[in-house]
């Protein structure tokens, strides 16, 4: 019995999604757990998975083609077997708002997707009505979002031995096998898969065959000239996570009646404690980025009607405290959540924060990673912006937007000294929080960021 392939919903708002990269061509002999292709969310770059044995008898969409939830994409079959029936179903139907029972192919990560509360996921301007308990526990076939696919290098071919290792030629179908991860890797390092030998199961190159070709002696070669096009102008198609970014900024910038208020703290005692953690040793070590989150997190415990959504009808204020971070990936923003931050220490937080940003750059993250969130922060500050507004979060009554450390010239008991200043700034739903309210919050805030021992006691 035949098997359809069809795209599915992997986050929890996700419309459609864009095909990247099949990995099985037609008339590949296929089994199920197979990896058939390489399926851009809003959210990250997910495998796409068999869940039947076969053939694949006909892919119905191209590389690069975006569909809706339930379009039809792949048909799984006998060899022998009439698919017809099913292909002319799928081009005169309209696609089913659902996934496929049994017999469907489902990208990696829609199990943990229906799992948790379908709530609106996050990205920079986005959030969701965090969960009252923990996030259930993916399904047992659930798997992180793969990496972002990245295409093939153009230009020149390495000759063989370069980069450590003998080129190769590419299996049947003309395609290099190789994993979302290693591909990723070898963009960001300048290192073209055609010169690598793989050591994974039939020959797919895995992360350390591409992490050897880097650390070995290369050639020298200079790197070929930029072309430049003779066009004017290039159109850039929209990713899906740009997409919901657009779309989500959208309903925050118009319709929230948004209000600023912006403060200036004194660094220095955050700085000595900074650096006394990093002398006990490098597991304490904490950034400025780990101190406001837990500084954060105390305050909103002490001001429920900050950290809070408006819900239209009615405010909702939590008792537990979800801080939202902005992560800027390839494509945009993720908001990945530290849950009940104002319950973790310091070096908690600051372990949480670290992992929680790297699995959202390599886009592992999974739906209830990043959704859920009760307040929301935005850091630029390692990027030297000194001061910037950022864009509320619907439904999330507030947003911290917090700028760079650096040392500047104050009056200090009469007297102009240099000292570490940080500029915050924080936009506010006038319908949730009034300027009295937000400023009492910030109060709260300064009286731990300024006084930093209260956040290790």
């Amino acid at each position: 019995m035949a098997t359809k392939v069809v795209m599915e919903a992997l986050s929890p708002t996700m419309e459609e999604g864009r095909l990247v990269k099949w990995l099985k061509n037609e008339g590949d002999p296929v089994a199920a757990g197979d990896i058939l292709a390489e399926v851009e969310t809003d959210k990250a770059v997910m495998e796409l998975v068999a869940r039947g044995d076969g053939v694949l008898r006909k892919r119905l969409a191209n590389e690069g083609d975006a569909a809706p939830v339930g379009t039809l994409l792949a048909v799984i079959g006998s060899a022998d077997e009439n698919i017809d029936a099913l292909i002319g179903s799928a081009s005169g139907a309209a696609p089913a708002k659902s996934a496929e029972p049994a017999q469907a192919v489902a990208a990696t990560g829609a199990a943990a997707a229906s799992s948790v509360p379908q709530t609106p996921a996050q990205s920079q301007g986005e959030a969701s009505t965090p969960p009252q308990g923990k996030a259930a526990a993916p399904a047992p076939t659930a798997q992180a979002p793969a990496a972002p696919a990245v295409p093939a290098q153009a230009g020149r071919q390495p000759a063989a031995g370069e980069n450590g290792s003998r080129a190769v030629a590419p299996p049947q179908g003309g395609r290099m096998r190789s994993s979302p991860l290693a591909r990723r890797l070898a963009s960001e390092r300048g290192v073209e898969l055609s010169g690598i030998q793989g050591s994974g199961p039939g020959g797919r190159i895995v992360k350390k065959d591409v992490e050897t070709a880097v650390t070995a002696p290369k050639a020298a070669a200079a790197r070929p000239p930029r072309v430049r096009s003779d066009a004017d102008f290039e159109d850039v198609p929209l990713t899906q996570i740009r997409k919901t970014i657009a779309r989500r900024l959208a309903e925050s910038i118009g319709p929230v009646p948004t209000f600023y208020l912006t403060a200036e703290f004194d660094m220095g005692r955050a700085a000595e404690m900074r650096a006394s953690l990093a002398e006990i040793g490098d597991e304490y070590k904490a950034s400025f980025n780990d101190i406001v989150i837990r500084a954060v997190a105390l305050a909103l415990s002490e001001h429920p009607e900050v950290n809070a959504h408006w819900m239209g009808d009615k405010i909702r204020k939590f008792n537990r405290v979800h801080i939202g971070m902005a992560v800027a990936i390839e494509d945009g923003l993720i908001t990945p959540v530290i849950f009940d931050a104002d319950q973790k220490s310091l070096h908690e937080i600051s372990r949480e924060a670290k992992e929680l940003a790297g699995r959202a750059r390599d886009r592992k993250l999974t739906p209830e990673e990043y959704t859920g969130s009760t307040f929301s922060i935005s850091n630029l500050g390692m990027f030297g912006i000194d001061q910037f507004t950022a864009i509320i979060n619907p439904p999330e009554a507030g947003i911290l937007a917090i700028g760079a450390v650096e040392s500047k010239p104050v009056v200090v008991d009469g007297q102009v000294a240099v000292r570490q200043r940080m500029r915050v700034t924080m936009s506010c739903d006038h319908r949730a929080i009034d300027g009295a309210t937000g400023a009492k919050f910030l109060q709260t805030l300064r009286r731990y960021i300024e006084h930093p021992l209260l956040l290790v006691i």
